[in-house]
């Protein structure tokens, strides 16, 4: 899960050739990017593609088919399906390179939290080498060193400002776009039993224990409100071995509306576009995240895939990876679970003929 703050209308570009569709034949899978985590030569990957044999990629037959992935509208599929048989074109400016990539659904991840990061090692065919909480590490780690330093692309007062409306809004603000805010809180694993106790005095005096429990963990637990209380917060993988728990009080325009204590420390810290790029400058690579919408989007299906760029705060040297978000509507922007999509070169596809440039 996550937050997504792009603006989603200007993000694709449409190929130059404007011809009528005609289905083609299901085409051969071409073989999948090679994906380390260290930086990637293109030429490299251009003579794994050119020197697969046809002869492998037809007998995959008919592997790669959007149709048969869950919770998707017939539009969706057709679309994605589309999309899968054209290619979609990258170029990357700095290193004057572009390549074609078939775009195939990764399969599922948990709903638990921590699906940016179980859904970005899938994407990146980093199984063998780390685990989705490795990667959440060094997610965080990065965010850190960049943040301590000048000259990095981030500018400490604009994100510590995102991440406090992000995490710690102003509750007498934002009525005209939100039904419900949220405020993160953060509490220490072994002071819960002491904050515990707290709560109880007053509900004993004659609180109501949801009033009780904000007052407390509002007096007692750290706000998420700047970059180094985002990085504690989004170090939270939902395990055991976390440092803190996550409190989240949830408001309407009248008032608290409920208090999620988080008793049993389970809940992870969803990730968001901060964490996207950082994760993008951690192994210099694009991200791009593909939204794909329903009707109850109410766009065309011509207009249901969007692609949600993330660049890294260094330059690019090897070739993106792709996220996949099954849109709930057009409100929540999709933004409500990850899974890994994943990219295949395809050198028997024409560039010219790309479905969508990137």
């Amino acid at each position: 899960m996550g937050k997504l703050l792009c603006d989603s209308a200007s993000t694709i570009t449409e190929s130059p050739v404007a011809l009528p569709w005609r289905e083609p034949p299901p085409p051969p899978p071409p073989t999948a990017v090679a994906t380390s985590s260290s930086s990637s030569s293109f030429v490299s990957l251009k003579n794994t593609a050119e020197n697969t044999p046809v002869d492998e990629e037809e007998e995959a037959g008919e592997k790669y088919s959007w149709f048969t992935v869950s919770g998707l509208e017939e539009q969706q599929k057709r679309y994605l399906q589309k999309l899968y048989n054209k290619g979609v074109l990258w170029k990357c400016k700095n290193l004057e390179e572009s390549m074609v990539f078939r775009l195939s659904h990764g399969g599922d991840v948990e709903a638990d939290g921590n699906c940016l990061f179980t859904a970005s090692v899938k994407a990146m065919g980093l199984e063998l080498d780390m685990d989705s909480r490795e990667l959440r590490r060094r997610t965080v780690k990065r965010f850190l060193e960049d943040f301590g330093s000048d000259g990095n692309g981030l500018d400490r007062v604009t994100i510590d400002s995102v991440i406090k409306h992000l995490y710690c809004p102003d509750l007498k603000t934002g009525w005209g776009i939100h039904v419900v805010q949220e405020i993160k809180l953060l509490a220490r694993k072994e002071d819960r039993c002491s904050l515990d106790l707290a709560i109880k005095e007053l509900v004993d005096l004659g609180l109501q224990r949801e009033v009780a429990a904000e007052s407390i963990y509002k007096e007692r637990c750290i706000a998420v409100e700047d970059g180094q209380n985002w990085a504690k917060y989004m170090s939270i993988s939902g395990s055991a071995e976390d440092e803190y728990d996550i409190i989240t009080l949830q408001y309407t325009e009248e008032g608290l509306l409920s208090v999620d204590e988080n008793f049993d420390g389970r809940a992870a810290a969803f990730g968001d576009d901060i964490a996207i790029e950082s994760l993008a400058t951690e192994f210099n690579r694009e991200i791009f995240v593909v939204q794909s919408h329903g009707s109850d989007a109410m766009v065309d299906e011509d207009n249901c895939v969007f692609f949600l760029p993330h660049c890294p705060r260094s330059q690019i040297r090897g070739p993106p990876f792709f996220l996949f978000m099954k849109g709930t509507g057009w409100c929540g922007a999709g933004a409500d679970h990850y899974e890994p999509l994943i990219a295949h070169t395809s050198p028997l596809v024409s560039p010219e003929n790309a479905a969508v440039v990137l």
